[in-house]
């Protein structure tokens, strides 16, 4: 990585035009990505990507370039361009002083480096997963399941003496199962992944994630269309937390919070969700798939209380909308690669357990909907609005859960979903996904425990 000397001139040479903060971003990757489709490895993907992206702000103004050229000349031209982008050379000389570089406490240690494993190895585990989902029954038509590790090495220097330097190390597998009858067919998928490495799979058991997704795809195939309708429902543990995520975690960024696109924006120490909500966002829980030990502008990640018995307590803040709120950065500021300027970000984000029973939430809906795996949608960040597939889901009378139904989804507004939630259960679960935003597609977490939302609109599908 490059030198506390060369890192100074550089950033020296950032603010040349009156720039009043810079900022460099090294970063060297090495990845991994095998696919098996049908017991047939496809594809085994292995690649480094190196670059240096420089980041300036003059006021409220940025500027972001990169290169993966790190010669001394390289990296002083694209520091000048990107200066020169927000206005003309300034006689006045600023010093840049590095005297920040003590070493990081690493939250996230790694046992048994990816780099270091056979990929025959990698494969027996994506085999494993495939065979148990294939085996778990014959109207399985196709399995597929993925797998990849990462190993990213950073290096952050900036004009306010920053120079620190941390590792990333992420392994996940994946498997989604088709099961079908005729024309039909129906898909289940699950995803584990964490801040590990291949000792990943001395925790986790593959076939029974392979199980699970084949599971899911045969209930779907034998369930009934779900109806339509204002109602009830309870949403599992788990990834049921991406609608929290979606609908209301990006409204609680400062990327939206900072121009008034949000409707959160200026509600700190209002009541927008019910007394029973209390939402977290922590980049500091050990080996998460969603932590760091600093963000991606070097600050420390940090649990972040956003949300406590309905009351708005904080945002997630980037250091260029920090300056816009008049707010510290939070240790939320991430992004895909050296490729992206970096924002605020979620990282693993959950509503807190609460004290109600799984089986007490069950049996206080008269007549509405469990919805035990949720699948993706679409959000709109300014008002909230969002559809949102149920890719597992049962209805519920007299307190029982009955028959199995497919079809379903949830429509609503985040910010009423919130008002709504009535009941939050004591069984905590998070679940692994991939987060786009402006700065990429990063790892994050989502979590809850099961949660009741008294009222929400299900859209359904009438059967043909």
């Amino acid at each position: 990585m490059i030198s506390k000397q060369v890192a100074t001139q550089v950033l020296e040479q950032c603010l040349i035009t009156g720039g009043d903060f810079a900022e460099i971003f090294e970063e060297d990757c090495i990845n991994n990505n095998l696919s098996l489709i049908d017991s047939k490895i496809e594809n085994v993907l292995g690649g480094r990507t190196y670059g240096i992206g420089i980041r300036i702000f003059k006021g409220f103004n940025s500027v972001y370039a990169y290169t993966n050229d790190n010669s001394l000349a390289s990296m002083l031209d694209t520091a000048k361009k990107a200066a020169l982008a927000l206005g003309k050379v300034d006689n006045e000389e600023k010093m840049v002083v590095i005297n920040n570089s003590k070493p990081i406490t690493n939250i996230n240690p790694i046992k048994l480096y990816p780099n270091s494993v056979d990929y025959q190895d990698k494969i027996k585990v994506m085999k494993t997963a495939y065979k148990s989902a294939k085996d778990y029954n014959s109207e399985i038509s196709q399995v597929s399941v993925g797998y990849l590790d990462k190993e990213q090495n950073i290096l952050i220097a900036n004009t306010e003496g920053l120079y620190v330097e941390d590792k990333r190390v992420r392994t996940r597998l994946s498997v989604t199962s088709v099961a079908s009858r005729g024309s039909e067919n129906q898909t289940g998928h699950e995803g584990p992944g964490a801040c590990r490495g291949f000792e990943l799979f001395e925790e986790i058991d593959p076939a029974y994630y392979g199980r699970e997704s084949a599971r899911v795809a045969y209930t779907m195939l034998n369930a009934k269309s779900c109806p339509a309708g204002k109602m009830t429902v309870a949403i599992d543990n788990g990834f049921g937390g991406v609608i929290f995520h979606e609908a209301c975690g990006h409204s609680l960024e400062a990327t939206s919070v900072a121009k008034g696109n949000s409707v959160f924006t200026d509600k700190i120490g209002q009541q927008i969700a019910s007394s029973k909500v209390t939402a977290i966002d922590d980049g500091t829980l050990p080996n998460h798939w969603g932590s760091a030990n600093i963000d991606d502008e070097g600050t420390k990640t940090q649990r972040n209380v956003l949300i406590e018995n309905g009351v708005l307590k904080s945002y997630m803040v980037d250091k260029l909308n920090g300056r816009r709120m008049k707010s510290k950065p939070t240790g939320n500021s991430r992004r895909q690669s050296y490729k992206f300027a970096p924002t605020s970000r979620m990282t693993n984000t959950f509503i807190a357990p609460g004290n109600d029973k799984v089986e007490d939430i069950i049996k206080s809906i008269d007549k509405g909907l469990y919805a035990r795996k949720m699948g993706g949608g679409s959000v709109n960040p300014v008002t909230g609005e969002f559809n949102f597939a149920v890719s597992e889901g049962y209805l519920v009378e007299n307190g029982e859960i009955k028959e199995a139904v497919r079809g379903a989804s949830l429509i609503g507004k985040g910010s009423d979903v919130l008002m709504n939630i009535d009941m939050v259960g004591d069984n905590l679960a998070q679940a692994q996904g991939m987060c786009g935003s402006v700065s990429g597609s990063i790892p994050t977490n989502v979590g809850q425990p099961m949660i009741r939302v008294k009222e929400i609109t299900v859209g359904g599908r009438s059967e043909e």
